[in-house]
């Protein structure tokens, strides 16, 4: 499902969507564990690297949200479960405008928001500081990921763009080489394409996500729409490079009927998933956490 990939895409977006940010994840996130420690000291590195810079940064990780049974039931694969969110949430895209609070929308304000520090530091800055807090950060981050994890970054933004380069180019090598997988995606083709759904690539990854992706194309495609200081048509992507999404302003009542597709769209693949889902998805949460472990993500 590359939820955790999600996570990383979003960060970085205009809207910041995705799992992750408190929303209500179809595949729920692997279990913290070193990733925890590494995410600690890559934060206190950077705030040490910042007040040198003369600029201050609060050290601070956003406390995990606890799976519920639910959760660890979909993460599993399992038909019931995945189905029931379905059911309201389709592939859990256009539901970040229909269930804002629910689903974590970070346009919207939460009941009880967890608030980052550095949020209220920032907000305070002039546009000419908030640059130069910027390129500060970039540099902070890259010495902090090279000093804590080992890796060459060269910013925010490349940190989780090498993340996600490194997730993708493993769950390739392991998930569409394993002959099972094979057969169980080229049978969910099939049927899709019996439904009346044009498929490009049936490789196991690209049968996870070739619903969610559909959909936020989609989404992207709206937000650009509404916007003047970006392209109406998204570039063509490099292999492996980060997506950036821009997710539209709309109201509950106006994403609704997308929903509605969504959720069709996304019951079909499920019922044509059914027994490629609970192989799939508890590989490709294993691998994200090794992904994850690495760079100190959880």
């Amino acid at each position: 499902m590359l939820t955790r990939s999600h996570v990383a895409a979003a960060a970085l977006l205009a809207l910041a969507t995705l799992s992750g940010c408190g929303g209500v994840a179809e595949s729920a996130a692997p279990s913290p564990s070193a990733a925890k420690d590494k995410k600690h000291r890559l934060e206190a590195a950077k705030a040490d690297c910042m007040k040198q810079k003369g600029f201050k940064y609060v050290a601070y990780v956003m406390p995990q949200k606890q799976e519920s049974e639910e959760e660890r039931r979909r993460a599993s694969g399992d038909y019931q479960a995945m189905r029931k969110y379905r059911e309201k949430y389709g592939f859990g895209v256009f539901a970040m405008h229909v269930y804002p609070k629910e689903m974590g929308n970070p346009a919207v304000k939460p009941d009880n928001p967890e608030i980052n520090p550095n949020w209220k530091i920032q907000s305070e800055f002039s546009k000419t500081q908030m640059e130069a807090y910027r390129k500060a950060s970039d540099a902070c981050m890259a010495a902090g990921v090279k000093q804590v994890l080992g890796l060459e970054v060269k910013s925010d933004m490349d940190y989780y763009a090498e993340r996600n380069k490194i997730s993708n180019r493993m769950l390739r090598a392991s998930l569409n080489s394993d002959p099972k997988l094979v057969e169980l995606a080229t049978a969910m083709a099939t049927c899709l394409k019996g439904k009346g759904y044009a498929i490009g690539q049936t490789t196991p990854t690209a049968m996870s996500e070739r619903g969610p992706e559909a959909f936020r194309t989609e989404e992207d495609k709206l937000g650009r729409e509404q916007r003047d200081d970006v392209p109406d048509v998204a570039p063509p992507l490099k292999e492996d490079e980060l997506p950036m999404y821009y997710a539209p302003t709309l109201t509950p009542e106006q994403a609704r009927p997308y929903l509605t597709k969504e959720i069709k769209a996304a019951l079909d693949d499920l019922e044509c998933g059914k027994d490629f889902y609970p192989v799939y998805i508890p590989r490709d949460s294993a691998i994200q956490k090794q992904v994850d472990d690495q760079f100190g993500m959880w």
